[in-house]
C-alpha cells in the first residue's frame, strides 16, 4: 500500500469517528495501527526494491571487490574449467553451497533443486540431472560427487506430507519428492512415534542416503567408483545452528574366492 493510500484510509477512519461515535473505539485501533504502518514505510529509505537496481550493484561490487582483485583466477578461468567436486544441492535460498564451504570459481559444479534430490538413471524423466551427471563425470572428470541436504528443507516436509496416492495437489513438486519416498518409509519405520519436526530432521538426512544409492544407477558414476577415481560424499548443513555433517558413501567388491 502507497504512503497516499495509507493518508486516505487515516482520514477517512478520522472522520467516521466523528460522525459514528458508537465506533469511536474500533476506529481510533485502526486509525494507530495505520498511522503506525504509514511510519514503518517511512523510516525506511522511502524507496521500493528496485530489483533490476539489486542486480546491477551487486554485479558492480563483484566486479570491483573480486573480479578486478584477481585477475589470475579469472584469466585461467577463462581457458576452461576443471572442478574437483560436483555438488547436489537445495534450491533454497538459504544453503548457497559456494557460499556455505567458500567454494571460489571453478571449484565445484553445481546442480540445485528441489530437496537437492538426486533421482535414478532415466534417460526420459529425468534426463537434465542425468546430463548434467555425464559431463562432471565423463568431461570434467570430477573426483567428488557431494549432496548436501540441509535443516528446514520445505521439499523434505513436503515429502513428510504428501499423502503420495496419485491424487496430487501439485503439478510437479510431489512426483519430484517422490524420488525420495524410501528416506520416509525407513523414517516411519524407525521413527513413528517421533514428533513430525524430529522425523522431518531424519528424512533430510536419510533423502541423502537414497541419492547416494541413486548416483550408483548411473553406469560412470558406478564405473568410476569401482575404480576409485570417483567417490560418493553425503553432507548435511544444520543453518540453524551453524554445523555442518560430512559422510562417505563406502563402496568395494568383496574378494575373490577361488572355487
Amino acid at each position: 500500500m502507497g504512503s497516499q493510500s495509507y493518508e486516505d484510509a487515516i482520514e477517512a477512519l478520522k472522520k467516521l469517528i466523528i460522525e459514528k461515535d458508537d465506533l469511536k473505539t474500533v476506529a481510533a485501533a485502526k486509525v494507530e495501527q495505520l498511522t503506525a504502518e504509514l511510519k514503518a514505510v517511512s523510516s525506511s529509505d522511502g524507496k521500493a526494491f528496485d530489483p533490476v537496481e539489486r542486480i546491477k550493484q551487486g554485479f558492480v561490487t563483484f566486479k570491483k571487490e573480486k573480479y578486478d582483485t584477481n585477475p589470475a583466477l579469472y584469466g585461467e578461468l577463462a581457458k576452461g574449467q576443471s572442478p574437483k567436486y560436483m555438488v547436489f544441492a537445495c534450491s533454497d535460498s538459504r544453503v548457497c553451497p559456494s557460499h556455505v564451504l567458500n567454494f571460489h570459481p571453478g571449484d565445484a559444479f553445481v546442480v540445485r533443486n528441489i530437496a537437492n534430490m538426486v533421482p535414478p538413471y532415466d534417460q526420459v524423466k529425468y534426463a537434465g540431472v542425468g546430463a548434467a551427471i555425464e559431463y562432471a563425470v565423463l568431461h570434467l572428470k570430477v573426483e567428488n560427487i557431494v549432496i548436501i541436504g540441509h535443516s528446514a528443507c520445505g521439499g523434505i516436509k513436503g515429502l513428510m506430507s504428501f499423502a503420495l496416492d496419485g491424487n496430487n495437489s501439485t503439478d510437479f513438486i510431489e512426483d519430484w519428492v517422490k524420488i525420495c519416498l524410501p528416506a520416509k518409509s525407513k523414517v516411519l519405520a524407525e521413527a513413528e512415534s517421533s514428533a513430525f519436526e524430529d522425523q522431518c530432521g531424519r528424512c533430510e538426512r536419510e533423502a541423502v542416503n537414497v541419492s547416494l544409492a541413486n548416483l550408483l544407477t548411473y553406469p560412470f558414476v558406478r564405473e568410476g567408483v569401482v575404480k576409485g577415481t570417483l567417490a560418493l560424499k553425503g553432507g548435511y548443513y544444520d543453518f540453524v545452528k551453524g554445523a555442518f555433517e560430512l559422510w562417505e558413501l563406502q563402496f568395494g567388491l568383496s574378494p575373490v574366492h577361488p572355487i
